[in-house]
């Protein structure tokens, strides 16, 4: 009977060493593992081209005539105002000074009683060059319709395409204006410029 206590007390021992070995191994790997690093991440906004500066020609009736170079969404008003101001002479009112400016335009400020190559627009603020063609980059939709063949309808189109398309390269890209075909080109093709 000595001997039969005894092979119990030795299975008893030999489970529990059996359970703590069993249950150590399923204590380390049921370890809760550590939870990732929450990573909180900021959009990072797109690098946007900073516009060029402007060089414009500014001449005629203002106390400094020479180029300037202005910042980009300035005005005629801006370009007068860069070359000293207009000139006691100047007539401000046959030009528009709201018209914005692009890069390389001329702006030329009339004098007081000068006759210009065509008194319909030429001294709008740069919108026409000083030859007297109308600069389809910079005319306003009303000196637009002063070309034959193009009125209100069409010229609203020219200034849409632009703003959509970005200036005018050649002269011969007016013909990708709906409504603007050979025939009508035939006759502007003279009168127009896309700059100096």
């Amino acid at each position: 009977m000595e001997q039969g206590n005894s092979r119990y007390r030795a299975l008893i021992v030999l489970c529990s060493v059996i359970s703590l070995v069993v249950g150590g191994v399923i204590g380390y790997f049921s370890r809760p593992q550590p939870a990732p690093p929450i990573t909180i991440s900021t959009p990072v906004p797109s690098p946007t081209a900073t516009p060029a500066p402007l060089r414009v020609h500014v001449s005629g009736a203002v106390l400094n005539p020479d180029v300037y170079v202005l910042p980009p969404g300035s005005i005629v008003r801006d370009a007068v105002m860069a070359a000293g101001g207009p000139a006691p002479d100047a007539d401000l009112e046959r030009i528009n000074l709201a018209v914005e400016l692009h890069d390389q335009q001329q702006v030329r400020v009339p004098r007081k009683g000068e006759e210009t190559a065509s008194d319909s627009g030429a001294a709008s603020g740069g919108s026409e060059e000083t030859s007297g063609l109308i600069n389809i980059n910079t005319a306003t939709a009303a000196q637009l319709e002063t070309l034959p063949r193009i009125g209100p309808a069409m010229a609203q189109r020219i200034v849409e395409y632009r703003e959509a398309n970005g200036p005018f390269k050649t002269v011969e890209e007016l013909q990708n204006v709906p409504g603007i075909g050979p025939a009508t080109f035939e006759g502007l093709k003279d009168l127009i410029t896309v700059g100096p």
